[in-house]
């Protein structure tokens, strides 16, 4: 699109309001509106000006002053205001206009040319498959004298014996029980629809939708794969449809990866090969589960990076309540075909040469798209430089369901870190892949770093957890 485009479409659907998004690193959006009268050719190519220090993870005080350039290809009409409005996602630039380097979409544009610049391919595509919960009530409060959250879900299992506004229609969802059910159980279905419908008014290219294993309204909405950084920008608008839809409903949509407790969690399970033109470089017919020699090599990468890759794919204390075996969590740094108990999974129904394709199953929503694809990229990249063998490294394939596996062979499997903290210590030891091509900065790593410690890990360590009433007040 050019700036004519963008006028013909605030003309075409008599936009009175322009709104202007960023993302920062931890990945929640930002935004400021403008009136569509006052929006100019000079606005749309050179930007606004912002304050880059009210932004967690951007500039100090001192150094503050920031632009964001709107992303013309991004403009989207916005149903969800009271008056029309026209959304764009943005770039973010120093004052003296050179990109800023902690932007994530800077950084996933630039792991996008590295590919290329590294001679191995033209295309990564990259095809996330977010699952979230849709509850009906949620409450919470931390403070010095009190703890707590509650959740509340008309169709959970503990429901089953409420007495509730009106009489109790049971069809409640059993604890992993809720994978495919049709209506009444199904409660959402209507809801996801009108999710589906919203993300396609949005351009979205949607594949189904379904209800999730957990009960308590755990749902998912896959979507079409893309480049890398459109992706990521669909990711990004994706979330922010289904949180407004189920508001539009009177409900709360949620991305944390384990809201409930004893049931699963929510993943992103990201989808990811690689192209030369129309020549998809994943596949050969004569490979384990059709994979190509570059794809295992880009396997290898992801496994033996991730201890510190997952401190972009899942970049939260919460992320580690779901990463525990029993809950269909892949903990397990291997790699099988058609295994979902595996970290990678190769799929193999229906496969074809352009349909090849990897599978990490670790990564969860609560990571920046533009940040966890471009880490997840370098990753694989870097076993295709070192031409790494999983095999070789102990990383499988292993075809087996490991769950079941006794305990002294498990034993011999390498699992994910069971901590944030210790994701951020591996990353601190292992990131030279990440810096190639300056893709990554040493900078954006250690604010990453700093930033998670000071605000999540170390205010958790700090405060009581109300389970340790039940453990210890009568000791």
């Amino acid at each position: 699109m050019n700036t004519q485009d963008v006028f013909d479409l605030i003309k075409s659907h008599q936009i009175e309001m322009v709104d202007l998004r960023i993302v920062d690193p931890a990945g929640r959006q930002h935004h400021v509106t403008i009136p569509a009268v006052e929006v100019t050719d000079e606005l749309l190519e050179v930007g606004t000006p912002f304050d880059g220090s009210s932004i967690q993870g951007f500039r100090s005080i001192e150094d503050s002053d920031m632009i964001m350039r709107p992303i013309l290809d991004t403009a989207y009409v916005d149903p969800f205001f009271s008056v029309p409005t026209l959304s764009l996602h943005c770039q973010v630039f120093d004052p003296n206009g050179t990109r800023y380097d902690r932007d994530p979409r800077y950084i996933a544009e630039k792991a996008e040319s590295y590919l290329k610049q590294a001679g191995i391919a033209e295309t990564a595509f990259f095809g996330p498959e977010l699952e979230f919960f849709i509850f009906d009530d949620v409450r919470f409060q931390s403070g010095q004298e009190s703890s707590f959250y509650f959740i509340d879900s008309e169709e959970a299992a503990w429901n089953s014996g409420s007495a509730q506004d009106g009489p109790n229609l049971a069809y409640k969802v059993k604890p992993k029980g809720g994978y495919f059910p049709v209506p009444p159980t199904d409660a959402l279905h209507d809801i996801r629809t009108d999710m589906v419908k919203e993300l396609m008014a949005a351009g979205i290219r949607i594949e189904r939708h379904h209800h999730e294993v957990a009960t308590a309204g755990q749902s998912e909405i896959n979507f079409r794969f893309d480049t890398l950084t459109k992706t990521a920008d669909n990711t990004m608008l994706y979330k922010y449809i289904v949180r407004q839809v189920a508001r539009r409903h009177g409900k709360v949509a949620t991305f944390m990866p384990k809201p409930l407790y004893g049931d699963n969690g929510s993943g992103m399970h990201v989808h990811q090969s690689l192209f030369n033109g129309d020549i998809p470089l994943f596949y050969d017919e004569t490979g384990y589960a059709h994979l190509s020699d570059l794809a295992r090599h880009y396997i290898a990468g992801i496994l033996l990076h991730a201890p510190s890759l997952l401190a972009f794919s899942n970049p939260s204390t919460n992320s580690y309540r779901r990463l525990v075996p029993g809950f269909e969590a892949p903990v397990n740094l291997v790699f099988s075909k058609g295994n979902r108990s595996a970290a990678v999974r190769v799929p193999v129904a229906n496969i074809s040469p352009k349909s090849a394709r990897i599978e990490f199953r670790t990564p969860d929503a609560t990571a920046n798209p533009y940040i966890a694809f471009a880490a997840m990229l370098m990753a694989g990249i870097d076993g295709i430089r070192q031409q790494l063998e999983p095999t070789e490294l102990g990383f499988g394939p292993l075809d087996k369901n490991i769950y079941d596996l006794p305990a002294t062979e498990r034993a011999k499997i390498r699992a994910v870190p069971s901590s944030f903290e210790s994701v951020l210590a591996s990353l601190e030891e292992d990131h030279e892949f990440l810096l190639q091509g300056g893709v990554f900065t040493k900078d954006f790593i250690q604010s990453w770093i700093q930033l998670k410690r000071s605000t999540e890990i170390e205010p958790l360590n700090q405060r009581p957890h109300p389970h340790e009433f039940h453990l210890y007040l009568d000791l």
